[in-house]
């Protein structure tokens, strides 16, 4: 009788456990489900959104791979416009907010609840990077000038190559050699050591004279 006492409680705890986990599945899978929803619904906005660029994507040439306007899927969507630049919606699953990701962080260009001002500001944006692209396409162009021109002056013969070329031409005796630095350098050194011979035996001399004439 005891023993049975004994194992109610078990069994009891035992199917308390079960419920326990049981309940903590379902908890799971209804989170998940409202993940799913959160990001469809994320999702179907930023689809709104590019729908307004529209026009935009169809003024721009189809072979120019520089800008994107895709959605991307995972556990945040979001609506790529470059490499760089994209568009996230923000926690309260309302606002949507352009962004670009640089090195020194992520940078927000503009934040709305309404999606036509967010594609107002994502016009200027693309607008900016076609002008910051030609402006260095021009300057290539310029650099690529400048060096073309640069090899055609250098190849037009100078007023030097008109003269003949002295090869192997003995030199005359009457013609001095350039001194080099190296030269000048020692015919100093030489003349600073006779100098200094002939100052010390002055200092000899007038010491040996001081000394003959001290009285004894």
């Amino acid at each position: 009788m005891s023993e049975t006492k004994e194992t109610i409680p078990h069994l009891m705890g035992t199917k308390r456990l079960a419920d326990a986990v049981r309940q903590a599945k379902i908890a799971a899978a209804q989170r998940s489900d409202v993940v799913v929803d959160i990001r469809e619904a994320d999702r179907a906005r930023l689809d709104i959104l590019a729908e307004e660029l529209q026009p935009i994507t169809r003024e721009l040439d189809p072979a120019d791979d520089y800008f994107d306007f895709t959605v991307s899927g995972g556990a945040h969507p979001r609506l790529w416009i470059d490499g760089t630049a994209n568009v996230m919606m923000a926690r309260d699953r309302r606002t949507y907010r352009f962004v670009r990701e640089t090195r020194l962080g992520r940078l927000t260009l503009a934040e709305s609840t309404e999606p036509r001002v967010i594609a107002d500001h994502v016009t200027n944006y693309v607008a900016e990077r076609i002008v910051d692209r030609e402006k260095a396409y021009a300057a290539d162009d310029a650099l690529g000038d400048g060096d073309v021109g640069q090899q055609g002056r250098s190849s037009k013969p100078s007023h030097a190559s008109d003269e003949p070329l002295r090869i192997n031409e003995p030199q005359k005796k009457d013609e001095k050699r350039p001194r080099t630095k190296t030269t000048e350098f020692a015919i100093a050194l030489v003349w600073l050591m006779i100098g200094a011979v002939l100052g010390a035996a002055i200092l000899l001399a007038i010491a040996s004279y001081r000394g003959m004439t001290i009285p004894g």
